[in-house]
């Protein structure tokens, strides 16, 4: 099979795996494994609890998140203004509203805003998805790779211990 020739700006480009550690600082995410999904728009992160509310003529949304992969003991609550809301239509078909929120991911040495929906993915094998939105024009995406960019730094203040579940 013919390898594909990269151009010149793809080159240049630092390349990141299928599935990579990432951080969320503004949510209080020390690390959360993500899939780079580049056949979804958008990137989502799972939340549930979620509630909105005005906040200085604006709406906010507050919600919690189980950053641990198939843990559900330990979580955080936290709280963004909503920028917007989405019909997303996901694997399943079936079009649903979301809100998104704006957040600052950290990705190996790179830090950058994205878009996020939030939505329960209580049943799915990532805790989120890094869509191609936020990959666009910043990573190169190798398939068959995983965690090229390595572990985030672990800011002591985001970490989650079992007496720790909520922060604001």
């Amino acid at each position: 099979m013919a390898r594909r020739k990269l151009s010149r700006r793809s080159r240049s480009l630092p390349t990141i795996g299928w599935r990579e550690w990432l951080a969320l600082p503004a949510f209080g995410v020390a690390r959360i494994k993500a899939k780079v999904d580049t056949g979804a728009r958008s990137s989502a992160l799972h939340a549930f609890d979620m509630t909105t509310f005005e906040r200085g003529g604006r709406e906010w949304i507050s919600f919690s998140i189980h950053p641990n992969q198939r843990d559900d003991r330990h979580s955080l609550r936290t709280e963004a203004p909503v920028h917007d809301h989405r019909e997303v239509r996901p694997s399943t078909g079936t079009a649903r509203l979301r809100p998104v929120v704006f957040a600052s991911a950290t990705l190996g040495s790179a830090t950058w805003p994205i878009e996020i929906t939030l939505v329960r993915r209580d049943m799915m094998g990532f805790r989120m998805l890094l869509g191609r939105q936020a990959v666009r024009s910043r990573f190169v995406v190798d398939p068959g790779r995983s965690y090229l960019s390595g572990f985030p730094r672990v800011d002591r203040r985001m970490q989650i211990s079992p007496s720790t579940s909520e922060r604001r």
